[in-house]
């Protein structure tokens, strides 16, 4: 692959697993004059900005790790969020990342110049950096939604959003509230509860709560992990499999498998029934829509709260908020002094792309998903956008780890860079025509899920854009996805 006259070979925006991962298999296929840009202060994605207490992981560690570096040290079966943190740095050590790294560096857009065949990244610091290729790794959740209630300006006291944790931050003595009820919230509320004079939580939307089998790892189990690999494989193999089912059969396949799905949602309610003693705050966290509509979770302490005499459930709708309270639509006001916004992130109107993105013959990345549908080829490339990568795109989350996805993407590109390097090319475009093939299937594919066979009306479930489709997963099995992704027809790229 010759050199160009450009900054770097590639650029890829995001320190996160995802950056890494095209990082670490973009230095395997001999791309080795990288950037990696991060806005944050450090590495390590949604692991770094997200420190709040009872943060973890909802999907057992031994799957929620790439295949290739296994952690033999995982204290828990599901490791706290900082263990998440502290396995990035190592695989950012251990596979030489870090001086390829800058952080605090915020890219507003990127441009393709067909003439240089390069593109140019700008950042708001007003640089302009030109790379050979160009990847965007700026995860799924990356862009903190914060609803604008009339008089939120005016709350005289603390308001702290999730993501924007204040560590330390002491709940004694406060009288709280946390708006949402999604995955964070259940893993938050209990932690908050703990410490506050009173907390209510505020609930728009039910979630699905399946019970939690966490326990710590004891430390012989550690040691034989680490002396032996293959038996963290195999608890590795174990985990995907039943998460597998849960998926593939629970959710993509809801048409043919919907008794399936209608014993995970009896699950819950069993879950729900034994951890609840009141009758009506059951219904009220009991979800009106198909298992599956929106991310299910992990807990067994959540619904337990909601038996305490100092927290309320509240799922009236909020009308405005005051320097003193909440006020509801039937004109109560909810007194706090402490309002926790766990109101989940914006996916579709920001996040997709996360900055400006333009292509040949000028088009806008956004604009022509916004206008048209949201779409990349294998959840990975996108036509009229040549040497772009974007893994954080439509159709490309496959399975319940995102782990998989990274490493399918990885299997893609190596394949792709593969061919490059046996034609001698510097320059890739995915055609229209398997561009649209490829939209074509998934779209057929998705019919039989629980998003479009199922009842999602109630859900408000991000996995739906602004069109009313579903275009966040890719709906096939872990094994075929990644056998497609390092399979595909190399003819579905034109090469220059």
């Amino acid at each position: 692959m010759s050199e160009r006259t450009t900054d770097y070979e590639a650029v890829i925006v995001g320190a996160g697993f995802g950056g890494m991962g095209a990082a670490i298999e973009l230095k395997r296929q001999g791309v080795d004059r990288l950037a990696i840009l991060e806005r944050e202060d450090d590495l390590g994605g949604t692991w770094h900005v997200n420190h709040y207490p009872g943060l973890a992981v909802d999907i057992a560690s031994v799957t929620y790790s790439y295949s290739f570096e296994p952690n033999p040290s995982w204290s828990r079966l599901f490791a706290p969020g900082s263990e998440l943190k502290q396995y990035a740095e190592h695989i950012a050590d251990k596979y030489d990342l870090r001086r390829h790294m800058e952080f605090g560096v915020v890219v507003e857009e990127a441009a393709w110049d067909d003439d240089a065949e390069a593109w140019t990244v700008r950042t708001a610091d007003g640089r302009s950096i030109t790379a050979r290729f160009l990847v965007t790794a700026t995860g799924f959740l990356s862009q903190p939604y914060t609803p604008d209630f009339p008089g939120i300006d005016t709350f005289a006291g603390e308001i702290i959003h999730t993501t924007a944790w204040r560590d330390g931050y002491d709940f004694a003595g406060k009288k709280a509230a946390v708006i949402g009820t999604g995955a964070t919230a259940v893993q938050l509320v209990p932690e908050i509860a703990r410490t506050a004079r009173n907390l209510t939580v505020f609930q728009r939307t039910p979630i699905w709560v399946v019970p939690k089998v966490d326990f710590p790892i004891p430390p012989p189990i550690r040691r034989l992990f680490a002396a032996v690999p293959f038996t963290q494989k195999a608890a590795r193999a174990v985990n995907t499999s039943l998460l597998e089912m849960l998926m593939v059969f629970g959710v993509l396949h809801y048409r043919q498998a919907k008794p399936g799905n209608q014993l995970a949602a009896l699950l819950s309610k069993a879950h729900l029934r034994t951890q609840v003693r009141d009758a009506t705050t059951r219904k009220q966290l009991t979800p009106s829509y198909d298992f599956g509509c929106k991310r299910p979770t992990f807990s067994n302490r959540y619904f337990r709260v909601f038996n305490r005499p100092d927290v309320e459930l509240e799922t009236s709708s909020i009308t405005r908020v005051e320097p003193d309270g909440i006020v509801v639509d039937d004109g109560r006001k909810i007194e706090i002094d402490t309002l926790v916004l766990a109101t989940g992130f914006n996916l579709w109107d920001v996040n997709f792309p996360a900055f400006t993105i333009t292509g040949r013959g000028g088009r806008d990345l956004g604009k022509w998903w916004r206008e048209g549908r949201f779409q990349a080829y294998e959840g990975i490339t996108v036509p009229s956008f040549p040497n772009f990568l974007t893994l954080n795109s439509p159709y490309s989350y496959s399975g319940l780890s995102y782990f998989t996805t990274i490493e399918g993407q990885m299997r893609h590109i190596a394949r792709l860079f593969g061919e490059m390097r046996r034609r001698g090319s510097t320059r890739f475009e995915v055609t229209a025509e398997a561009n649209e093939k490829f939209l074509d299937e998934v779209t057929r594919r998705l019919g039989d899920s629980v998003f479009y066979a199922g009842d999602c009306s109630a859900s408000r479930s991000y996995y739906f854009n602004q069109h009313g489709e579903a275009t966040l997963l890719r709906p096939q099995a872990t094994l075929p996805s990644l056998r497609e992704m390092e399979t595909f027809p190399l003819d579905d790229y034109t090469y220059a």
